[in-house]
């Protein structure tokens, strides 16, 4: 079993930056990928970037690359979505979720966080 607990979400304005925070626990958490998603209102949920247990494979959605950092700390089982030169497009609830390979396939993932809402406003 793994738990995992999303934070970091807020308001912000377009251009400006907010960490996200998947804070996993469990036994075997470490042995776990952690992926970001979204969904906005109306939309369905989309991958934005993932990275494998040991940090050595990441991925990103093709639009936030170059924006957004994905990371990990394995010390304290947590890992982090750096969001930078946000714009109103990247509003939506973001999720992590963890699975033993990274994928961007949400149906790869056997544990979910709750949602943490994340706002750009124009």
């Amino acid at each position: 079993q793994v738990q995992l607990v999303g934070s970091g979400g807020g308001l912000v304005q377009t251009g400006g930056s907010l960490r996200l925070s998947c804070a996993a626990s469990g036994r075997t958490a470490s042995s776990y990928g952690v992926g970001w998603f979204r969904q906005a209102p109306g939309k369905e949920r989309e991958f934005v970037a993932a990275i494998s247990s040991s940090g050595g494979l990441i991925v990103y959605k093709e639009s936030v690359k170059g924006r957004f950092t994905i990371s990990r700390d394995n010390a304290k089982n947590t890992v982090y979505l750096q969001m930078n030169s946000l714009n109103p497009e990247d509003t939506a609830a973001y999720y992590c979720a963890a699975a033993r390979e990274p994928s961007a396939n949400p149906g790869a993932y056997s544990y979910w966080g709750q949602g943490t809402q994340v706002t750009v406003s124009s």
